[in-house]
C-alpha cells in the first residue's frame, strides 16, 4: 500500500479557519483527513463537502451510539457529504453496527468502521464500567463483532493491531489513532500509545496523526517524515 494512502491528519481544530491553514499547509502532501466531532460542530457539513470538492477523503468520526434507526439515517446523511469512512460504537452491539452497514450500502465508497476501545482508556477504566478483562481482550472481541455485523474494519490503539490483524484477516481495515514519531514526548491523552512504523508494521491499514503533524512548525516536512516512518514498514 502506497504510504500517502495510509497516513489520516486529525484535524482536531477549533475553527474552521485552523483546519482550513492545515489543509492548505499540507497541500497535496496529504489526501486523507479525520473530522471529529468538535470540528463537525463548529464548522458544521460544509467543512467536509469542501474537503470533498478539494480532492481529499475523509473519515468523520461520529463513533455513532444510538438506536438503529437514528445511526442508519447519521450513516445516509454522512454517505450524501461524500465521506469515504465513519465511524459506529462497537459496544452498540450487532443491531447498531448492522444498520450502520445496511445504509451504507447506496454509498459503494463509504466504509463503516467500529471503534473498539478509546485509546484513552486502560484496563482499570474497563473494570469501572463493568468490563472484565484486558483492553486487548476487549478488543478484539468487539472486533469479532464488527466482522459479524459486516463492518469494513475496526479502530483501536496500535497496541492491539498485531491480534486484530490475526484475528480479522488481511482484507480488514485496522486504523490506529494514537501514534506518534519517536522522540515527540508525551502521547497526550493516549494510554496506548505507539509510532507509525509500529502500527504498520503490525498490521494497520491506517495511521491518524494529529498534533505531531498539526502542531508542527512546517505541517508539510513532518508529514514527509511520517510518510518515510511507513515506507521501511509497509506490511503486504
Amino acid at each position: 500500500m502506497n504510504a500517502n494512502n495510509q497516513i489520516i491528519v486529525a484535524l482536531d481544530c477549533d475553527s474552521r479557519a485552523a483546519a482550513e491553514d492545515i489543509v492548505d499547509r499540507l497541500g497535496d502532501e496529504c489526501r486523507l483527513y479525520k473530522v471529529g466531532l468538535e470540528l463537525l460542530t463548529v464548522a458544521g457539513p460544509d467543512f467536509v463537502k469542501l474537503l470533498v470538492a478539494r480532492g481529499k477523503e475523509v473519515f468523520l468520526d461520529l463513533k455513532l451510539f444510538e438506536i438503529p434507526n437514528s445511526v442508519a439515517g447519521a450513516v445516509r446523511a454522512a454517505g450524501a457529504l461524500g465521506v469515504s469512512m465513519v465511524t459506529v460504537h462497537g459496544m452498540g452491539g450487532l443491531g447498531i453496527m448492522t444498520a450502520a452497514v445496511d445504509a451504507a450500502r447506496a454509498f459503494p465508497g463509504l466504509r463503516i468502521l467500529a471503534l473498539t476501545v478509546v485509546t484513552s482508556m486502560t484496563d482499570g477504566d474497563l473494570a469501572d464500567i463493568g468490563v472484565s478483562g484486558s483492553t486487548e481482550e476487549q478488543v478484539v472481541r468487539l472486533a469479532r463483532l464488527a466482522g459479524k455485523a459486516g463492518c469494513h474494519g475496526v479502530v483501536a490503539s496500535p497496541r492491539e493491531v498485531a491480534a486484530l490483524r490475526s484475528a480479522l484477516g488481511a482484507d480488514a481495515l485496522i486504523v490506529t489513532p494514537g501514534v506518534t514519531l519517536p522522540g515527540d514526548g508525551s502521547p497526550g491523552e493516549h494510554a496506548r500509545a505507539g509510532t507509525p512504523r509500529a502500527a504498520v508494521v503490525a498490521g494497520a491499514s491506517h495511521v491518524v496523526v494529529g498534533r505531531t503533524v498539526t502542531r508542527a512548525a512546517d505541517p508539510a516536512a513532518t508529514f514527509r517524515l511520517v510518510r518515510t516512518s511507513l515506507t521501511a514498514g509497509c506490511w503486504s
